[in-house]
């Protein structure tokens, strides 16, 4: 079985590792003075020598000649397998064993992270107290997850992506050794895919080695699966130009030809980026919005739809397609009323949670007129239902027309509800309790609790609203969230029934 090339050219001493020469020098001082200290963290991307510093440093320490073959004083342990506490309580018994034949017994941790908390917890004492025989070397891709008690006990080097040109010579000096014939942009190519990685790109190269004799760009591009350079151009070239009629053919040349949308959407990502940096982006707005956007279309369940969609949205932009309103107020025609009586409105439905709304009752007592604040209207005479909660108020001084415009306004806003219901539960939850009132241009959210209207009026949350009544109203309108004041609570009057019980049914005089 051939051997993979990443593995036959791993590097075997300090010296050999590429890239990573803050780490190298500083270890190579520190085994020069002989200052060995109990336990090393090593952390960086993938790909990038940790594994590889580990093993070299295990056998430097010891003094030994660094192959491929296991030693039985260095133990290398797979966290990611052994991440339980069970395993660890077992390497902790191990440690107070004496090396075999080496100065120190050199566990190497590898993804150290995938420990469990106990796991750590039970690691944590060997650390702080090791055998004077025993020296730890702990390799993560994410030092994050590491508890601050591990980290702030060893000795941390972190390891860095290593720069494209580096990685292209290193790659160059490889096919050099394997007698390959690779073009220089095909180099280029592996190692941008690679990104910084030296595994992954040693790994592709390994892979095209076996593509054609001479093996160029186009050999690479087919390997990764990208698209040629002139079908992203032209993608790009169509949503500058906001061709609808290019980006769909385009994009349906590129599927026939078994190119998947996420690395469509990456590559013209890439160059969306690039004319943003170099400043020749027409508007570098729409760019950036577009690149946000090109972010969700890898993870879509139907990313195929969502890149067509993203990219016709970004070719013609709201300004320029004119949105049919669901509502318009500018064109409501007041209803016809026809002669005769005509049936009062009922009382809208209170919703669950919405404060309660009062009810005017029929040939109610009105309270005598010495009581606090003026005397209620006689409803009556006066049958008009007080506005329920979701209802908008005219401002003063509107006319007819526009009062019967702001009703349509009432049935725009459950709509917005219903809108943003669907994606926004908690925002939902708050805002159906607002009181609403409109003037044509500004919309006023009244809220009973300060907290509520707080949250209201974040600016994240705001353009949520904004944008879904631009969607239906068809023109912008300003939201403001204020705070109601508070209505002052009614006295309590004592339960003259439970009273009169008490008394043995006595006659009792109201106050």
């Amino acid at each position: 079985m051939g051997q993979a090339l990443y593995r036959k050219y791993r590097s075997k001493s300090l010296d050999e590792v590429v890239g990573q020469e803050h780490v190298t020098t500083t270890l190579k001082n520190a085994l020069k003075a002989g200052r060995i200290s109990h336990a090393y963290l090593l952390s960086g991307p993938r790909g990038t020598g940790k594994t590889s510093i580990a093993r070299i440093l295990a056998h430097e320490i010891n003094g030994l000649p660094y192959d491929d073959e296991a030693h039985l004083d260095v133990i290398e342990i797979d966290a990611a397998s052994n991440r339980r506490i069970d395993e660890i309580r077992d390497l902790r018994d191990r440690v107070n064993t004496a090396p075999a034949h080496a100065k120190y017994k050199v566990y190497i941790i590898d993804e150290v992270h995938m420990l469990t908390k106990e796991a750590f917890n039970a690691l944590l004492k060997t650390l702080e107290e090791p055998p004077a025989h025993v020296v730890f070397i702990l390799a993560t891709t994410e030092a994050h997850k590491l508890p601050e008690t591990i980290i702030s006990r060893t000795q941390r080097y972190s390891l860095r992506p290593v720069p494209q040109d580096q990685v292209v010579a290193h790659l160059r000096e490889i096919a050099k050794g394997e007698k390959l014939h690779i073009d220089d942009d095909a180099l280029a190519l592996i190692a941008q895919h690679g990104e910084g990685s030296f595994r992954d790109s040693i790994s592709l190269l390994d892979q095209a080695s076996s593509s054609a004799d001479h093996i160029t760009k186009t050999d690479v591009e087919r390997i990764l699966g990208l698209a040629p350079d002139q079908y992203i151009t032209r993608l790009a070239s169509a949503v500058a130009q906001a061709s609808s009629a290019d980006i769909v053919s385009t994009l349906a040349e590129l599927y026939a030809s078994g190119f998947e949308p996420a690395m469509v959407s990456r590559q013209l990502s890439a160059t969306l980026r690039e004319a943003v940096l170099a400043g020749s982006a027409a508007d570098p707005h729409a760019s950036l919005e577009l690149l946000q956007k090109l972010l969700d279309v890898p993870a879509a369940r139907s990313p195929k739809q969502l890149l067509e969609i993203v990219l016709l949205q970004s070719a013609l932009p709201a300004a320029a397609m004119p949105v049919q309103p669901a509502i318009s107020p500018l064109h409501t025609k007041a209803p016809k009323t026809s002669p005769g009586p005509v049936e009062p409105p009922k009382p809208a439905a209170i919703t669950e949670k919405a404060p309660p709304v009062p009810v005017a009752i029929p040939n109610a007592p009105k309270p005598p007129a010495n009581d606090a604040g003026p005397a209620a209207p006689d409803t009556a005479k006066d049958p008009a239902p007080e506005a329920s909660n979701s209802e908008v108020t005219a401002p003063a001084g509107a006319t007819a027309s526009t009062a019967t415009a702001l009703t349509d306004i009432t049935e725009l806003w459950g709509q917005t509800l219903d809108e943003i219901k669907k994606q926004y539960n908690t925002l939902y939850g708050i805002a159906r309790m607002a009181h609403t009132e409109f003037d044509g241009h500004t919309l006023t959210l009244s809220l009973k609790f300060a907290f509520h209207q707080k949250r209201l009026n974040e600016v994240r949350n705001r353009k949520i609203f904004a944008d879904v009544i631009e969607r239906l109203y068809g023109q912008p309108v300003e939201i403001v969230c204020v705070t109601a004041e508070a209505e002052p609570a009614p006295a309590e009057k004592p339960d003259v029934t439970s009273i009169s019980n008490i008394f043995g049914g006595a006659e009792l005089l109201e106050s």
